[in-house]
């Protein structure tokens, strides 16, 4: 039977186990492939054939699949053989990669059985408040609106009136208007970056515009392709002030997080250590080669 042949059969039994157990002994006895003393099993290949694969696409899957394992032993016969010398190295390497992924997993373990590494509001306040000097705008930030109109408007000077009164009355009026006339109004409530604001506005890349933002609280004018734009800058915050404490928040969760998770790792590290030293489980042998000396 040629190579293909087999590997055609060897499919059709796969397919099958898909479906119900395989006997025994094609489970425990066929070997598909051999290098050395290693072999490959029927069994090993289960978890590789799709059960929606047709015929050929599961032979050439199967088939590809036994000449990397076929690859892979030899090139760590190879490895084995060169690396002789430095084996103990390499286990040592091994050993210390295991305890690795030991002491991460139960470290976890301790950080996901400690309710205190709950965030609550509270903690973020604390938190800004005693570190406020820490957090530090990497950029200017606004708050403000703009509300664009075409030119032909007529009553754009009424507009403007509404738009900069202080009055409550005169703020409802301002957006009756421009949601009568369909008018686009940006309302930036949220701390924004200074120059999104400015890409709403009909400004150019080349050009500062930071003397704008001395003009704070009034309402400022553009003009551009039949359009007029009003815009109000309400706050702002330039780089270097103090950051915002809701701009804040993320930074001060992942702070106190990494804090409580180090601290609940640490506490179940002595409490653990304490135990172990009582039980005698563990033991801290004295160094006595002073005593000799004396």
């Amino acid at each position: 039977m040629s190579f293909l042949s087999k590997i055609s059969l060897l499919c059709a039994v796969i397919s099958l186990a898909a479906c119900q157990e395989l006997p025994n002994y094609f489970v425990d006895d066929t070997t598909v492939a051999r290098v050395g003393r290693k072999e490959l099993r029927l069994s090993d290949l289960e978890h590789i054939m799709p059960q929606s694969m047709s015929g050929v696409d599961s032979t050439n899957v199967v088939g590809a699949y036994i000449d990397r394992w076929i690859a892979k032993q030899l090139k760590l016969e190879e490895a084995e053989l060169i690396f002789s010398a430095s084996a103990g190295d390499i286990e040592r390497k091994v050993e210390e990669y295991r305890q690795s992924l030991l002491i991460h997993k139960i470290e976890q373990y301790y950080i996901d059985n400690e309710p205190t590494t709950i965030v609550t509001d509270e903690d973020v306040n604390k938190y800004y408040d005693a570190h406020k000097s820490e957090f530090r705008l990497d950029k200017t930030i606004v708050k403000g609106r703009v509300v664009a109109f075409g030119e032909k408007y007529r009553q754009r000077d009424k507009l403007f009136e509404m738009m900069r009164s202080p009055k409550a009355e005169r703020q409802k009026d301002f957006k009756d208007i421009y949601i009568k006339n369909g008018f686009a109004l940006e309302e930036f409530t949220e701390w924004t970056d200074w120059s999104y604001f400015l890409s709403t506005l009909p400004t150019s890349r080349t050009r500062n515009y930071d003397t704008l933002l001395a003009k704070k609280g009034s309402v400022q004018k553009m003009s551009a392709d039949g359009l007029i734009y009003y815009f109000q800058i309400t706050e702002v915050l330039n780089k270097g002030d103090i950051k915002p404490q809701e701009l804040a928040r993320e930074d001060i969760i992942r702070v106190l997080r990494t804090l409580r998770r180090s601290e609940a790792i640490r506490s179940r590290e002595e409490t653990i250590r304490s135990q172990a030293l009582e039980s005698g489980h563990a033991r801290i042998y004295k160094n006595t080669e002073n005593k000799k000396t004396e």
